[in-house]
């Protein structure tokens, strides 16, 4: 686990930058964010420094990859936008492997946004479902 939180932090300090799809969070946890049409997809590695004390993936760490999946979609498509509220309902734990989360918009408005995202496990087993609200700033 050592050797895990080392290169962790080792790839966030990296070049330093801090951009939509390349900040010290993000780094910090190896999250690839790519776009398809109308999604934002951000991926990462389950590894033993993100456990929880019960040895599954944190859900403050679920939680931000979905709110980076649904914060990346928007700044795509319009601007950098808010969070004004977020809901995550867990279903599953995480234990290994990658995670995916997918977002999309549920109602696009001129300055307010309804989106959601799914966490999916490497068998493609939904493990969170957010919401959100977000505001363009």
């Amino acid at each position: 686990m050592e050797d895990d939180a080392r290169l962790m932090l080792e790839r966030a300090i990296g070049d330093g930058r801090h951009e939509f799809g390349s900040f010290f969070l993000s780094r910090f946890f190896g999250m690839d964010v790519s776009y398809e049409e109308e999604t934002c997809v951000v991926c990462f590695e389950v590894k033993p420094p993100m456990f929880n004390p019960q040895g599954s993936l944190h859900g403050g760490i679920l939680a931000m990859a979905l709110d980076i999946s649904m914060g990346h979609l928007l700044k795509h498509h319009y601007s950098a936008g808010a969070t004004l509220e977020m809901k995550v309902q867990y279903f599953a734990p995480a234990r290994s492997g990658p995670v995916t989360c997918r977002a999309t918009f549920l109602k696009r408005g001129r300055k307010v946004f309804f989106l959601q995202s799914y966490a999916r496990d490497k068998a493609g087993e939904t493990i969170a479902h957010a919401t959100s609200t977000w505001k363009l700033i």
